[in-house]
């Protein structure tokens, strides 16, 4: 059979557990097609891009599926027929991942990262940097140095020479 990864958004009024409910209702009727998920996973409510029937936060779902393809347009149609479903997006895939997805991996990796960065105290990105004095003194489009840096010389002074 083949493989596919179906997300879809739920509206944000919803509790975990109504979007739980769903999930199983999906699942349900994917194996009553002659399917099986593989995997669920909960992303939980995320910021949207835009604005989606006046949300602008959704809960998110990903389901692995073994499936036929008549199993999942099944669950593509009632989910287009759900008010509480505001995406969908089924992509058909050679395997599926065996461990977390990337959204998952992705908050783990930025809890290290901020872990790193609690380190460093406010001055710290400075004195990283050096100071001017190796880059040179400061100089202008034209090579030249600032106007205030530049000793100007009056008409007068010049015809005194």
């Amino acid at each position: 059979m083949p493989l596919y990864e179906h997300v879809y958004l739920a509206r944000q009024d919803l509790s975990a557990q109504q979007v739980e409910e769903l999930t199983t209702q999906y699942k349900g009727v994917i194996e009553s097609l002659g399917g099986s998920v593989a995997k669920v996973e909960y992303w939980g409510v995320k910021s949207l891009t835009y604005r989606i029937n006046k949300n602008r936060k959704a809960h998110f779902t990903l389901l692995n599926l073994d499936a036929p393809a008549a199993a999942v347009a099944e669950v593509e149609r009632q989910q287009r027929i759900n008010e509480d479903v505001l995406r969908t997006l089924t992509v058909k895939v050679d395997e599926l991942e065996a461990g977390p997805s990337a959204m998952m991996r992705k908050s783990d990796r930025d809890r290290d990262e901020r872990g790193d960065r609690g380190d460093r105290r406010p001055g710290d990105r400075d004195r990283d940097r050096g100071d001017r004095g190796d880059r040179g003194p400061r100089r202008d489009r034209d090579g030249r140095p600032p106007r205030e840096d530049r000793v100007e010389v009056a008409a007068d002074d010049a015809s005194e020479d």
